[in-house]
């Protein structure tokens, strides 16, 4: 440990060091070159200014200085590209530079620059080219080693430099090893995470401490399984409560407490049973059940609405550990039972009817009681009895498949005119025969739907309309649009529908009127398919009647 240590701490001083001195000869070096172009462009502009003020008479004055204490090379170049003058060489034995790509671009734009390097002599040459005014460019040139003889010429310090630090660096090593076994002895099992030490050094350490990460993954995994529970729970229109075996509660959910009524502060301040939250015999006695062990279902009032509640058990090793309560709603659920059993009961007694006409008459038949002369009608008697069946059968048929959407017909663009008109030609001979005038207003009006259907409501309203009317009365029926939507209204002048009966005429075998509907007949399912019938169209149906005066069902697609 104590040598990898020891070559660990070496290697990364050595690789600082070089690091470090590569990156300072880097900056150093651009910062050098920088300052060298900025001098061979000012040298540059200066021979500029001079010349052309004073021709090539200020070059031959500034010969001297510029031959022997210049270090830039300083060339003049005619305007044929002849080196008419150079501080380095003879002009005579230096070939033509008007390709040059600086003097080139003095020629053209007025300066130019280019770089060149020299791969024999690692160096590179910065050239800054002006133009004078007589044609001729003045060229100012500077030479530096390049970035890689730099670096190379550094080589002897920073090695001097890395042997300095590695010999600091092995007694920091040997310092640095006794301060890592210094904690060994100091060890504190119980508490791991407190211990500042080398896994490696440490085996033990890191197992405690591997267990301890376990553990807290456990505890995260928990705490998030925790989080998606409540997260599903508040969600839950339901409500849920957890208790433990004493009924102390352990959790619950907003839905929970608005069921129950119970504020969520007071729940913090006083929910430490849950027998505090509701105190009625129904939901001690659920509580008490799961927290014996058994399963419970209970059903109680709250604020005018009906709840179920469930209690199960929650069971640890055989052994009753706490329960779940969930509190459903079944308020429309007991209503649709009731309304099922309603109707059941009345199948049953309108089917009765009938039978037993049938049957007494059937049996008076039997026995020879009829007189000849009264077969006739006594057969009638029959025939109409199981008419009234086949109707009540087929109108039970046709509500339950408006009910479940089960219609096995296709819709399509029907005119509500058409299907009106129809109708009223069928009701005609039925209207006069009660004196009801029966009418038929309005257009054309074509919406989406199943013909059978419509014509089945329309009919119904109709036929009721000249049934519970009064002597002398009409039925009107009217086809239009209305705020760009078709409908249909159905108007009568007959008994009316009282304010307290307008919500459940609609219901199956609902009568407002009973002796009135016995004496006309009826199965009174009529206003039920009508209102499944629009439900089945995603119709709208409004109703708006006066004892007395009339009744208006308006139905709007």
């Amino acid at each position: 440990m104590k040598k990898k240590i020891y070559w660990n701490m070496c290697l990364i001083a050595l690789v600082a060091i070089v690091l470090s001195s590569v990156l300072s000869t880097v900056v150093y070096y651009n910062r050098l070159e920088m300052q060298m172009k900025r001098e061979v462009i000012t040298e540059a502009k200066y021979l500029q200014s001079g010349m052309e003020l004073s021709g090539n008479d200020y070059l031959t004055a500034i010969a001297g200085r510029i031959r022997g204490g210049s270090q830039n090379r300083i060339t003049l170049i005619g305007a044929d590209g002849t080196v008419l003058y150079d501080n380095y060489a003879s002009n005579d034995e230096m070939e033509n530079h008007g390709d040059r790509p600086e003097v080139l671009s003095a020629f053209e734009k007025g300066s130019g620059e280019n770089t060149r390097f020299s791969e024999t002599l690692a160096e590179k040459t910065y050239y800054y080219a002006v133009l004078l005014n007589d044609g001729t460019v003045v060229r100012v040139a500077n030479t530096t080693k390049s970035v890689l003889a730099s670096v190379l010429q550094l080589i002897p310090f920073m090695a001097v430099l890395a042997v300095a630090v590695l010999a600091l660096s092995m007694a920091l090593a040997d310092w640095q090893t006794k301060r890592i076994v210094k904690p060994i002895n100091e060890l504190d099992l119980d508490h791991p995470e407190e211990n500042h030490i080398y896994d490696e050094l440490a085996p033990l350490v890191g197992k405690v401490e591997r267990q301890q990460r376990t553990i807290q993954n456990q505890i995260d995994t928990l705490k998030a399984k925790q989080k998606e529970f409540a997260a599903i729970t508040e969600n839950m229109s339901e409500g849920f409560i957890v208790v433990g075996k004493k009924a102390e509660v352990a959790s619950y959910n907003t839905s929970a407490m608005r069921i129950l009524g119970v504020d969520e502060q007071y729940a913090k301040e006083n929910g430490v049973n849950i027998l505090n939250f509701n105190r009625s015999q129904i939901f001690r006695k659920a509580v008490d059940d799961a927290l014996d062990g058994m399963h419970s279902e209970h059903y109680m009032d709250i604020a005018g609405r009906c709840y179920q509640i469930i209690a199960n058990p929650v069971m640890d090793g055989g052994e009753v550990s706490g329960a779940i309560i969930v509190i459903l709603d079944v308020t429309e659920k007991q209503e649709r039972e009731g309304l099922r059993r309603e109707f059941s009961a009345n199948v049953s007694h309108e089917l009765k009817t009938p039978l037993t006409s049938i049957s007494g008459y059937a049996e008076i038949m039997k026995n020879g009681l009829v007189k000849p002369e009264d077969m006739k009608r006594f057969s009638e008697n029959i025939y109409h009895e199981a008419q009234r069946m086949i109707t009540l059968i087929g109108d039970i048929i046709k509500l339950s498949q408006l009910d479940e959407n089960q219609v096995d017909l296709d819709k399509s663009q029907v005119d509500l005119y058409q299907i009106a008109f129809g109708v009223t030609e069928r009701l005609k001979g039925h209207a006069k025969n009660q004196n009801v005038k029966l009418e038929l207003k309005g257009e054309s009006a074509v919406v989406n739907g199943t013909g059978q259907i419509l014509d089945e409501m329309i009919y119904n309203l109709c036929d009721n309309g000249i049934k519970y009317n009064r002597k002398d009365g009409s039925v009107t029926v009217t086809v239009g649009w209305e705020n760009e939507r078709a409908y249909i209204s159905v108007s009568d002048t007959g008994i009316g529908i009282p304010e307290a009966d307008k919500d459940r005429v609609f219901e199956r075998f609902y009568r407002v009127d009973k002796s009135h509907s016995q004496q006309i007949g009826g199965t009174g399912l009529g206003l039920s398919i009508v209102k499944h019938g629009a439900i089945y169209h995603k119709a709208q149906v409004l109703m708006d009647s006066q004892v007395g005066v009339g009744t208006t069902v308006k139905i709007v697609f």
